[in-house]
């Protein structure tokens, strides 16, 4: 049996997962703030419940917004005070007595998706969060690809490309991120660059399901907007992809909702590929909410697929 946890600032959720991939319970509670015991022991509470359910001792994975272990072995995760900065992953191997693992919420994401029964054919799968900011995350074989300090599937943070600036034009603002730099993609191609986007050219303030819903009726502002949304989005990942160069992509996200996007994608990114590439698969993500759990759980699977 796999548990899977996905851990946030307000909740703990817990799915617990049989060898088929099928969930077979869940729960969840809120996220302990007072103490790092008091977090531990959620944790532990929560895996005992499992195992008395599943009658085993079943493997562990734990998904969670930060960097599940920094250079000195411990947590960094903002919206987890009691745990931030503390060796989360040592602390319950010893506590709950197996093999605990940690990954990014992004990856976790990223690893429900790729072993999706219809996409568990493809070796190579690249997911692309486009929300509140822009992530993603890469699963190769069944296994996720941190990298070494966990910033792989970072991709809200590539700066613009000069195509870009060549769609948009040379003077359009190049915004500061919360990272510090200048440029990142994550400013326009997140749900609020989106937003940002249609303020920029049209000088009024909606928000992304605002602009959306006009594209629907087809208001004629709304409908360019899209537009250069999707060219400029198909311009970033004609980099992305060159580099990569995944079977799937799967995008998740509020904008995800959007399904234009996938329908509008491959022909607009296939001018921006080499020669010989070509224009990998796109879906929307197929399993939503539960795709933290689902992504936890399966941190183990690639042992024993």
């Amino acid at each position: 049996m796999h548990y899977g946890f996905d851990i946030g600032g307000s909740k703990i959720a817990l799915g617990l997962f049989d060898a088929g991939r099928r969930l077979q319970w869940e729960t969840r509670i809120a996220t302990p703030h007072e103490s790092y015991d008091a977090f531990l022991q959620a944790i532990a509470t929560l895996v005992a419940e499992a195992d008395r359910r599943s009658g085993v001792k079943g493997s562990v994975g734990i998904g969670i917004p930060g960097i599940p272990e920094t250079a000195d072995g411990t947590l960094y995760a903002a919206n987890l005070p009691a745990a931030s900065g503390q060796a989360l992953r040592r602390d319950l191997n010893h506590l709950l007595d197996r093999d605990v693992r940690i990954d990014n919420d992004a990856n976790c994401f990223t690893l429900s998706e790729a072993w999706d029964e219809e996409f568990r054919r493809y070796p190579l799968v690249m997911g692309l969060i486009l929300g509140t900011g822009v992530g993603g995350g890469l699963v190769f074989n069944g296994k996720a690809i941190p990298g070494r300090r966990f910033i792989t599937g970072e991709f809200g943070h590539i700066r613009l490309p000069v195509d870009a600036l060549s769609l948009m034009g040379f003077d359009f603002p190049l915004l500061r991120c919360s990272c510090g730099n200048i440029g990142c993609i994550e400013n326009y191609l997140s749900g609020r660059g989106f937003a940002w986007l249609y303020q920029h050219f049209y000088h009024q303030t909606l928000t992304a399901p605002e602009i959306i819903a006009r594209w629907e009726q087809g208001e004629a502002n709304a409908r360019a907007h899209v537009e250069r949304y999707v060219d400029l989005l198909a311009v970033c990942l004609g980099n992305i992809l060159t580099i990569i160069d995944p079977d799937l992509i799967v995008i998740g996200g509020g904008l995800s909702n959007f399904s234009a996007l996938t329908r509008l994608l491959p022909d607009r990114i296939a001018p921006h590929l080499l020669p010989a590439g070509d224009v990998p698969r796109i879906e929307r993500a197929r399993h939503g909410d539960a795709g933290g759990m689902r992504g936890a759980a399966f941190l183990h699977l690639a042992d024993h697929p």
